[in-house]
């Protein structure tokens, strides 16, 4: 039964009711009509401004003084409402029709609470939402509808606000959302029984936004947005700005308001100072869920800091952290960009572990999605009805090989949304890096399409032009606003200048990872030793273009699942030799020129495929030979960051030498790493099965070379091969160098010879 047709409901007032409590009573005045299809869009909760009629309104003429009042407010069912003013008067209100109350108040505006009775209980006493200003300003309205907001998400969303009325200050929320198709919006949420009608918002102007101030609402309220499209339809929508999110699968968004004091100060100071090309960088990728499941982000924060620097790993990479419907996608379905995933705690937990990694002198990376999006009812797909953050145009705003939508990337708001998110999680999480997934889809509009199942763009391209520009301003904005963090770039095609500075028309990246590299060193490795020679370009192709981008290389989650096995399981032979080749390719992997990364359970040689179901094979370290394969990783990751040969000058040309990459008969590989000083590494791996005595190879120095690495060492499982520490190199020419030294190559192990000085 609708309120206006409830009996105990008093009739409309025909006359204006009385100052309480001793008060002047107020003067006869008609207040403003109000229009009966008003008032019923109202109580509907369809009306695009409650506020011009809810809430407190002058009945003077406009820029004339004018004690007289008209409070009105929306209480269906109520048998009586009354406003207590700040002063301690009362103004009764009357039903003016559907479920509204109005009544004249002569002292002006003031602040207010409402008192609704209802039949057979007690009094309801709460503040009124429609009394307060906007809590978004007019400029902030502006960068919004320029899609130039950088921090989007001080605005967006829902934010816990203390927000001055006439005189007081009342705590709440703010809520705004972004939904120009919308034709009204609604705050619903556990407060009101998830019905929205007297939580209507705002309409803020063209920019397409809307917003409503709700007293009292605190941090861990649930609430969605409640849409209505122009088909006429109801539809409910977590909000794309949450700071946090119901734990799945449910699908509310939470008010959450960060409390968080980093003590990270040092860290990000020597950041700033610091150009990541030219330090060390290794990095330890990891699904947070199946490490050790059922780990919390504070756990992690005691066990993952503690094995990271067992294994002394620069930085660590997360799988997507923002929130995700589907365990199953791994994190790379996102429906709340804004939020970190609550499987794991809190936005604060999520502060206090990177904090602690921090403080261990470790970065962070995380993987980020702007590339697609799922199609969930609760999300971003049709958010307001209409084609919003995905492009109207399928061949463009869908990815089919995914079931996904693609972002509009030539949308202003579509853009700024996707900037401002790479900016939060830097600015917000103090993030190091963000690993930005799957940039060949967005850089091509018939990526994964058939003929005809694409446009071209504006000069008969298959280049995405809007994808180019976003991905320019999200490299530009975040190097410019956050000196020292890195934008990693997983890009799997030749499109040039990925790396190279916007301003020189690149994409603006850090790094790019090298995924030629990935693919021809793992076919190689999966040969028998024996036919290796036939395949010894595989191996060595990636010095050709090797400084043709910042590169980075990856053994990632990617090489270990989907029927691919293991990184051990890939490897010839019986399971010495399995481990045997790990080693001797993980050698090479850290010195080749790049950073590295290698995903979790590869530094023990974990033989079964990764399954984001189950946590790793913890067990498999109390197996001697593979304890011996975690000691070399931890091993690999000392040397290298206490030689600034390995990493100082990875991405130019003068910081690598070949010393032989043709000896494809022994299956040798032999190069040289330099450092700013001129200090030599010479690099040897020997990737067949059986040892190389007598060994002559070029050297460019005389002198003592001590071997600072042997992965045949017993330490690592291996079988003791060794030059007894080091050789002598001496003024012997040899391959066109002025000094040559004999060595003992082991069987598949690697070797790392440095200048004693």
């Amino acid at each position: 039964m609708t309120e206006h047709s409830t009996k105990k409901t008093p009739k409309a007032a025909t006359t204006v009711p009385s100052v309480k409590k001793g008060k002047k009573a107020a003067t006869k005045v008609d207040p403003t009509v109000v229009a009966p299809h008003v008032l019923e869009a109202i109580a509907a909760g369809t009306y695009y401004n409650p506020h011009e009629v809810l809430g407190q309104h002058s009945v003077g003429q406009p820029g004339v003084t004018d004690p007289l009042v008209v409070i009105r407010a929306l209480r269906p069912l109520a048998t009586e409402v009354i406003a207590i003013l700040s002063t301690g008067a009362h103004v009764e209100l009357g039903h003016i029709g559907f479920g509204i109350w109005q009544g004249i108040s002569t002292v002006g505006f003031q602040d207010y609470t409402l008192e609704a009775r209802y039949e057979s209980a007690a009094p309801w006493v709460t503040e009124d939402p429609y009394r307060f200003l906007p809590t978004i300003g007019e400029l902030d309205l502006h960068l919004i509808g320029e899609g130039r907001h950088e921090r989007l998400w001080d605005v967006l969303g829902a934010h816990q606000r203390e927000l001055r009325g006439v005189t007081e200050v009342v705590p709440g929320t703010a809520f705004a959302v972004w939904a120009p198709n919308a034709r009204a919006a609604r705050v619903i949420g556990d407060f009101n029984g998830w019905g929205g009608a007297t939580y209507t918002m705002r309409n803020m102007g063209s920019t397409g936004v809307w917003e409503l101030f709700i007293p009292g609402l605190s941090v861990g309220t649930t609430y969605k947005f409640e849409l209505l499209t122009h088909s006429g339809d109801w539809v409910q929508k977590a909000d794309p700005m949450a700071r946090r999110a119901q734990v799945p699968p449910m699908t509310a968004s939470v008010i959450t308001q960060s409390s968080y004091d980093w003590t990270d100060a040092a860290w990000m100071t020597a950041r700033a100072a610091t150009d990541p090309h030219d330090r060390p960088m290794s990095i330890y990728e990891m699904h947070v869920g199946s490490w050790r499941p059922g780990l919390s982000y504070r756990d992690l924060a005691d066990e993952l800091v503690a094995y990271l620097n067992e294994l002394a790993y620069t930085h660590v990479e997360f799988m997507p952290l923002a929130e995700h419907p589907f365990g199953g996608s791994w994190g790379y379905q996102v429906t709340g960009y804004y939020a970190p995933t609550s499987r794991y705690g809190t936005p604060d937990d999520l502060r206090y572990l990177i904090d602690r990694l921090h403080q261990a002198d470790i970065g962070v990376i995380m993987d980020w999605v702007p590339g697609h999006f799922p199609k969930d009812d609760f999300a971003l797909g049709r958010f307001d009805g209409e084609a919003l953050y995905e492009h109207a145009d399928p061949r463009r705003g869908e990815q089919m090989d995914w079931g996904t939508y693609v972002f509009d990337f030539g949308r202003p708001q579509v853009r700024n949304f996707l900037v401002a998110n790479a900016l939060y999680w830097l600015e917000e999480f103090h993030i190091d890096a963000l690993r930005v997934d799957a940039v060949a889809s967005m850089l091509y509009l018939d990526y994964s399409r058939e003929e005809g199942g694409w446009e071209p763009n504006k000069f008969g391209g298959n280049e995405n032009l809007e994808a180019i520009g976003m991905l320019q301003e999200i490299t530009a904005t975040a190097y410019k606003r956050n000196p020292g963090a890195i934008v990693i770039a997983e890009e799997s095609t030749n499109w040039g200048g990925v790396t190279a500075p916007t301003s020189a028309g690149g994409l603006g990246f850090g790094f790019k990872w090298n995924m030629g590299w990935m693919h021809d060193s793992l076919e190689y490795m999966s040969i028998d030793p024996m036919y290796r020679s036939h395949h010894h370009s595989d191996i060595t192709f990636s010095f050709v273009y090797a400084f043709s981008e910042n590169f980075l290389l990856p053994i990632s989650h990617d090489e270990v699942v989907h029927g691919k096995g293991s990184l051990i399981s890939r490897m010839p032979g019986d399971p010495w030799q399995q481990l045997a080749n790990v080693r001797v390719y993980l050698s090479f992997m850290w010195a080749h020129p790049g950073k590295q990364l290698l995903f979790m359970g590869q530094e023990f040689g974990q033989r079964s495929e990764w399954s984001e179901e189950r946590g790793l094979d913890w067990w498999m370290l109390d197996q001697p030979a593979h304890r011996g394969l975690f000691n070399l990783v931890g091993s690999l990751n000392r040397v290298y960051r206490n030689n600034a040969s390995l990493w100082a000058r990875d991405n130019e040309p003068g910081g690598f030498e070949v010393i032989d990459a043709g000896a494809a008969e022994q299956n040798v590989v032999t190069f040289l790493r330099w450092d700013n000083d001129g200090a030599p590494i010479a690099c040897l791996f020997n990737f067949a099965g059986q040892p190389h005595t007598n060994y002559r190879v070029g050297l460019p120095m005389a002198g003592q070379w001590d071997e600072i690495l042997n992965t045949d060492a017993s330490d690592f499982g291996g079988s003791g091969v060794g030059n007894f520490g080091g050789v002598e190199a001496t003024m012997q020419p040899w391959g066109g160098r002025p000094a040559s030294a004999v060595v003992t190559l082991p069987p598949l192990a690697g070797l790392w010879l440095k200048l004693r000085r």
